[in-house]
Order: C-alpha cells, then structure tokens, then sequence
C-alpha cells in the first residue's frame, strides 16, 4: 500500500513541478515559423506574377509579427480512507494527475497598400542597386535582362503595353561580353561622392594585369554601347537615352515591369488563350533554347514536387524544383522587394498578449 501511495506522490510531482516549456519550443518554432514564411512568401509572388499576364491586380500581405503564446496547467490529487482492522471495506486510495496544454499563435498580417507602396512598386530601381548586386558577385547576364530596359540607348526584351518587343542583338552581346569580364574581375564599381556631397555610383574597367582577349572584350563593350574607347571610370545615371562621354545610362526597370517581364514567360492553357481572360503569348523560343530561360508551367493537376505552386483560376501554375534558371529569377524577384521602398511607414496594430 505504501508503496503504491509513493509512486503516486511521484506521478503528481513529475506533472506538478516545475517545467520550463518556452525554451523547448524555440528550436522547432524558429524553423517552422521561418520556412513557413519563406514558403507563402514565393507562392505570393508568383501567384501576382501570374496575375498580370491575366490583367488580374496584385495584392501583397505581409506578416507583420508572430506571437506564440503557450500555457500548461498541470494538477493532482490524493485520497484514500484508512479503516480499522475490522471493517468490512478495508483500506482505500486514490490519485489522478491532469494536465492541460495550450498552443495559442497570434499572427498578424499587413496588406501593403498606400501611396509608399504604390511609388516603391512603380518606381525604376537606382542602377546603383543593380551594379551592386554585379560587385557583389551576381552573373551580369542574369540580373541585366531582368532589371534593365536598355543600357545607353540600346535596348532589351521588353512587354510593356501587351505587346512584345524582342531584345537588339547588341543588347544580348554586351550581356555575354559583361559576363565574361566580370568573371575575369576586370569590372567594378564603387560610390564616391560628387561637391554636393551625394552619392554617385561610378562603373570602371580595368587594364591592369588584364588578358589580351578581356581588353579586347571590353573595347567591344564601349563600341557597342557608344561609349568613350579612352574614358575607364562611367558615371551611372538613370536615363533611356545616351548620355555623355563619362555616363553609361541605365533604364532600369520598376518592381511592377519586372514582374511583368517574368509573367510573359507562363505559359498559359490553351483555354485562357482562346477566350482571352490572359494576354496572349509573347514567347517564341526555339526548343533548344528553351533550357536556358525561365518558365512557369500550368496543368490542371497540382505538381508532384515543385520549388513554388499556387492554384488559379482552376490551374495549377508551378516552377519546376530543378529548374535553377527560374529559381533563381523569382528568388531575385523578392529580393528586389527588399531593395525598393516598398515599407510602410505607418504604425503596426498594437497586439497584447495576456499572460497565461
């Protein structure tokens, strides 16, 4: 008897006492919360990339806070009667344990919406960002097509207005030729600052320690882009024209143009074609070359295994998990959210949460 009244102490002991559960929890809520924010965060961009090419309107959320509020309400008892020795019942004893466990997340959201967000969608990104995602080690081939219009007047694939309007063999050249300097290091950037003390982001090549053939490429870069052969520092300025000696005119392209440009490559069911609820297709490709751009599949079925999938208007739309090429393009899209001003600079919803 005595015995059994000790492991019941100990029972009620183990869920009595004291039992620390938030520390226990960051581990797994860290990762959790994190991927599961990563996750909605690429299939809310894509699925506004999806809804351009149906001239549907974008709507980004945000999660603004989470809160993870838990609580454990453990409690036990003991009873028992002790008779004497001639009772007809004997000795009796009792013990329960209870335990309630409480996981209360509070998770607030923020639709981005107001005349800061409007003016960070629409505005052209600095050239200065672009160049310095190129110093920082992105491809020039990849992160130009994707943010630039044109570069001193010469011009690159473009959708705006609906229509397209293909690239101009210069254009692509100087893509090729600026990926192979950078790759050999004869490129860079840096910021200096002008009389008035503002920021101005200078592009440079070098012919220090250079190859023969890097030289030479670069030389094939200036003619093409009509740059001065003799002038190694360009001033980068915003511009969709030609600028002077010492410029190299950048076009960039705003959030909104980049995602349009990205949508022109879905490619769109046969059905939404025909009764015109999508714009039509712009892309003509030649098979071969297909491997090397970006796509964004749709079919009726979900995908068995993608890196990002949303459901829309009774299609799925997916981007292939071993497709790097527009892995790589939509990662570089929400990144581009982080560089433009798209904040807003109002005050959060004040959330309070109770002690449990």
């Amino acid at each position: 008897m005595t015995a059994k009244i000790g492991l019941w102490l100990a029972a009620v002991a183990l869920f009595t006492g004291c039992v620390h559960l938030g520390p226990k929890t960051i581990p797994v809520d860290r990762f959790d919360y994190s991927t599961a924010i990563a996750d909605s965060w690429k299939q809310q961009t894509l699925l506004n990339i999806v809804k351009l090419r149906y001239m549907d309107l974008p709507v980004f959320v945000e999660v603004s806070s989470i809160v993870s509020g838990y609580s454990l309400q453990t409690g036990g008892n003991i009873g028992g009667t002790v008779s004497s020795s001639g009772a007809i019942q004997g000795n009796f004893a009792a013990a329960g344990v209870q335990a309630i466990y409480t996981d209360r997340p509070t998770i607030t959201y923020v639709p981005m919406t107001g005349e800061k967000f409007l003016t960070g969608l629409l505005t052209p990104i600095d050239p200065k960002r672009i160049f310095f995602m190129l110093q920082s080690g992105y491809s020039a081939d990849f992160i130009l097509a994707l943010t630039v219009e044109s570069l001193n007047g010469v011009r690159n694939r473009s959708t705006g207005g609906g229509l397209v309007r293909e690239a101009d063999p210069e254009f692509l050249r100087v893509l090729k030729l600026l990926r192979e300097i950078q790759i050999a290091g004869a490129v860079g950037m840096r910021v200096e600052e002008d009389k008035a003390k503002n920021s101005t982001a200078v592009l440079f090549f070098r012919r220090d320690d250079v190859p023969a053939d890097i030289v030479e490429k670069g030389a094939e870069i200036r003619r093409l882009l009509r740059l001065a052969p003799d002038v190694q520092k360009f001033t980068l300025t915003y511009s969709p024209m030609r600028g002077a000696d010492n410029e190299l005119t950048v076009n960039s392209r705003s959030l909104m143009q980049i995602m349009g440009a990205f949508a022109s490559y879905i490619d769109v069911p046969a059905a939404h074609l025909a009764d015109h609820s999508a714009t039509p297709s712009f892309e003509h490709v030649a098979a071969d070359d297909r491997a090397s751009r970006v796509q964004i599949h749709s079919g009726a079925d979900k995908p068995a295994s993608s890196f990002a999938a949303v459901r829309y208007r009774d299609h799925w739309f997916w981007i292939d998990e071993g497709d790097y090429q527009t892995k790589r393009a939509l990662t570089a899209v929400m990144f581009f959210f982080t560089l433009a001003d798209t904040g807003d600079s109002g005050k959060l919803p004040l959330v309070t949460i109770p002690a449990q």
